[in-house]
């Protein structure tokens, strides 16, 4: 699992590099949105694409991102999720929660005019 940062257009990217996002790897995903949110950022994108599989502390690591982007009066957004991983935000009702795009193409489109 690796995290790939980049900011683009007043929106900060983070482009999570592996096929799981579980308890094995969610804290480092938790702490690194904190450091991003905490070190000023405002707009920041979750790109899932390449996660077949996430369970309930993968959830709770963007839960707790959704929070300090909250305390923060900023916005986490996610895109690409697959079948899998939508069908879980589904389950659990956080695609209620959640700003989902397809892309992150479509995201940053979206995310670009938020101040």
């Amino acid at each position: 699992m690796k995290l790939e940062i980049a900011a683009d257009g007043g929106v900060s990217t983070l482009r999570f590099k592996g096929e799981r996002l579980d308890a094995h790897n969610s804290e480092v995903l938790k702490l690194k949105l904190k450091e991003i949110f905490e070190g000023g950022a405002k707009n920041v994108l979750v790109d899932l694409a390449e996660v077949r599989f996430i369970d309930s502390s993968g959830l709770g690591a963007l839960v707790s991102g959704f929070k300090n982007a909250v305390a923060c009066k900023g916005s986490l957004a996610l895109a690409g999720l697959q079948d899998q991983v939508r069908s879980m935000f589904e389950l659990t009702r956080l695609n209620r929660v959640f700003d989902i795009y397809v892309s992150e193409e479509e995201a940053l489109a979206a995310l670009s005019g938020k101040k």
